[in-house]
């Protein structure tokens, strides 16, 4: 068990969504935070409601584009120098791209890769050493439903997030093998409220503005879970040392048809989807 109150927490992509969620809960249970993002006025946003509530916790501030891992790495010296005994780190940075293979370049795709995937497994190497001498330590990598089942529309996204979950699984194995204090749990969350997809960039060759327009309306439609009660289903998840965690109905419910019908859950989700929309006019 990873206790919350007492410890010191990383977290990436912590100006706004779950990260944000996540900072002002963990705050309000007594964890000190070395917050990472590339939106500064965000960052200081997130930091003052802190300091509003009284929480006398220690917070830090860290513009990062964990793209760059020269960032991460300075980011990681400054997180240990501000919080001696940090022992959570939460990969939350993300992306998101919008358009059919076709309809995406190499360099859009390398891009999303490079936040989603290759900023994990920077800022995992980079804290990885730190967390390791610590009497309890924890890393949170978030993946997605999209790391479980991957839809059209969606191929670099999912991609990056399988691959997130792939990472994830082999290094904890690693990290029980060798009977770390390390302990890590990959999360899957369905549709969570946030501007992932208002944010989301759209694929060179995509022309039609109402389909981009479509696609953001349809997840603004399944995204039933709020930033708050995903940030209370992943603490509750650090705490129990859960090696995944599944966030919402629409995940949970995901994860079983795929388990089921593995080479044909697309078929059902996808009338599944359409319904939803139809009864939401």
């Amino acid at each position: 068990m990873t206790a919350i109150r007492g410890s010191a927490a990383a977290v990436t992509g912590a100006a706004s969504g779950i990260g944000r969620a996540l900072a002002l809960e963990l705050s309000a249970r007594g964890c000190d935070l070395a917050l990472a993002d590339r939106d500064e006025a965000g960052l200081q946003a997130v930091a003052a409601e802190i300091a509003q509530a009284q929480t006398s916790r220690k917070v830090s501030v860290h513009l990062v584009d964990v793209a760059e891992p020269k960032e991460i790495d300075a980011f990681a010296h400054a997180a240990v120098a501000a919080h001696p005994t940090l022992n959570i780190l939460v990969n939350n940075a993300g992306v998101a791209l919008l358009g059919q293979f076709n309809e995406i370049d190499q360099a859009q795709m390398d891009w999303l890769m490079n936040i989603n995937f290759w900023g994990v497994v920077h800022a995992t190497r980079a804290f990885l050493p730190h967390l390791a001498r610590q009497r309890e330590a924890h890393i949170v990598n978030l993946s997605s439903i999209f790391g479980i089942v991957a839809p059209p529309g969606q191929t670099a996204y999912a991609a990056a997030k399988f691959a997130v979950r792939g990472f994830s699984e082999s290094l904890r194995h690693e990290l029980q093998t060798a009977a770390s204090p390390v302990k890590l749990s990959v999360v899957h969350p369905g549709g969570v409220a946030t501007n992932i997809a208002r944010n989301s960039r759209a694929g060179v060759g995509v022309t039609d503005n109402t389909s981009r327009a479509d696609a953001i309306e349809r997840f603004d439609r399944v995204a039933k879970t709020t930033p708050a009660a995903a940030a209370l289903k992943i603490i509750a998840g650090i705490e129990k040392n859960a090696p995944r965690i599944l966030i919402g109905h629409d995940a949970r419910m995901m994860d079983l048809l795929q388990r089921f019908r593995p080479g044909t859950y697309w078929s059902v989700l996808a009338r599944k989807i359409e319904k939803a929309m139809q009864a939401g006019k």
